[in-house]
């Protein structure tokens, strides 16, 4: 009796044992084929590869935009004074033999003429001539008298008759080429208020293709008398400029 008594509480205790050691098992791992699921978005990591960022290339995409334009440049270069550039590509002065002498406004007949060119202006005072100069561009020479102030003096511009004379003495005044073309100021001066000369050069030789030689016949009594020896008896046109104010005469080569 006791022997089986014995051998019942020896099966319950192995009962008890077994069910203790299934609870105590671990639970099955995941199969390694088991895709991992990503992390979720907007966060960041506390470690690992995933913590440092990577570096980004930032590329400009606009494009560069420099300053380079090309224009019109004004330099110095007359073969008897300073003068306004002609037409340049960028910047820089020009050489003696490129004067055109570019103004803000051309008030006179620009056509190209043998007749005679004239502009009447009567209205006192007389108006100082401060500088004349030559120069050639491609297919005519030009020629610039300029005056102070805002307004230019009466003038006429025409070929004569050889040889010319001074106005004061009355003597024969040569000038080379085959013609003369004369250009004759009413109301102007060539001295300043103080009586002193502001062009006191009576005669320019440049040699241009047309224009040989410039020699002034006339400074008296509001008249300023300039006369051109040219190669031939060839078209002229006048320009009105501004800013200084200037009379301007072109000699077809």
């Amino acid at each position: 009796m006791r022997l089986r008594q014995g051998l019942c509480a020896l099966g319950m205790l192995g009962g008890l044992l077994g069910a203790g050691c299934e609870k105590q098992q671990e639970p099955p791992t995941v199969p390694m084929d088991v895709p991992a699921v990503p992390a979720p978005t907007n966060t960041v990591p506390r470690a690992g590869a995933a913590a440092t960022p990577t570096a980004q290339k930032v590329v400009d995409s606009a494009p560069a935009q420099g300053t380079g334009s090309t224009g019109t440049a004004q330099g110095t270069g007359s073969t008897q004074g300073a003068g306004s550039a002609g037409t340049a590509t960028g910047t820089g002065s020009t050489t003696a033999t490129a004067t055109t002498d570019a103004g803000s406004a051309v008030a006179a007949d620009s056509a190209w003429t043998l007749e005679p060119a004239e502009k009447k202006r009567g209205e006192p005072p007389s108006i100082t001539m401060r500088s004349v100069r030559t120069g050639t561009h491609a297919g005519y020479d030009r020629t610039v008298f300029e005056f102070e102030g805002p307004r230019l003096p009466g003038y006429q511009v025409s070929y004569v008759k050889t040889p010319v004379q001074d106005c004061g003495s009355g003597d024969d005044v040569p000038v080379p080429g085959k013609a003369a073309l004369q250009v004759r100021f009413t109301l102007a001066q060539l001295h300043n208020e103080q009586g002193q000369a502001t062009v006191a050069q009576r005669t320019f030789k440049p040699a241009l293709p047309s224009v040989l030689e410039l020699a002034r016949v006339c400074a008296f009594e509001g008249e300023v008398t300039w006369v051109l020896g040219t190669t031939r008896r060839a078209p002229f046109r006048v320009l009105e400029l501004r800013d200084p104010t200037r009379l301007v005469l072109d000699v077809q080569h």
